[in-house]
């Protein structure tokens, strides 16, 4: 069975938890806080398989949170609304799932269960461009041009491209022009959520809200 310790700033969104669970054999809550510190404190000693938090405690607090949780826990942010950008920033500091609270409950169960498994879940509605052409092959990039959407897909900024790959911040937004001509993909964001389904590292659900 699945463990999960969740944390939210509203004790009702608490107890919507606590009573869907309580319907389905594989996910057990053993960890219900409202405070970021001391849930992250709960995860710490109890290890569990998922970590929910509410984006609402603010997105620097959630990321700082990602980023210092146990790997082998997977973390879920959930919010009343999420951007395709806090999204990413989500995935990039660690993230495996990112969900609206405003979801069925059926599809909150799949991300849950997805994530348990080791997959990367975000909510299809969540992505603002859901007819983005997909990535051309790799063949059509230069090899400095792919090293540049690697790194991008890194969450790296272009100062700091530009510093791993010794050349100036203006050769890397070049460089990014001809990727985004080449790939038919608009902006970083997109290049960077292209690349996470390219590597099979992002699954989509099916089903339209």
């Amino acid at each position: 069975m699945d463990t999960l310790v969740v944390c939210d700033t509203e004790p009702v969104a608490i107890e919507g938890i606590r009573g869907l669970l309580s319907t389905v054999e594989d996910l057990n809550l053993v960890a219900a806080e409202t405070s970021l510190e001391v849930a992250q404190n709960a995860a710490r000693e109890l290890e569990p398989t998922l970590f929910l938090i509410d984006k609402a405690f603010g997105i620097h607090a959630v990321m700082d949170c990602l980023k210092t949780k146990d790997r082998q826990t997977g973390a879920v942010v959930w919010g009343v609304s999420l951007s395709e950008s806090e999204a990413l920033r989500f995935l990039q500091a660690g993230a495996a799932g990112v969900i609206r609270k405003t979801v069925p409950v059926d599809l909150l169960l799949e991300c849950l269960r997805a994530v348990a498994a080791g997959q990367t879940w975000v909510e299809q509605d969540v992505l603002r461009d859901k007819d983005r052409p997909p990535r051309l092959a790799r063949t059509s990039l230069t090899s400095r041009e792919m090293q540049v959407m690697e790194l991008v897909e890194r969450g790296m900024k272009n100062k700091e491209i530009g510093s791993a790959l010794g050349i100036r911040t203006g050769t890397v937004k070049i460089h990014l022009k001809h990727i985004f001509e080449k790939t038919g993909i608009r902006g970083r964001y997109g290049l960077a959520l292209s690349g996470l389904k390219a590597k099979g590292l992002l699954a989509l659900p099916e089903i339209g809200l």
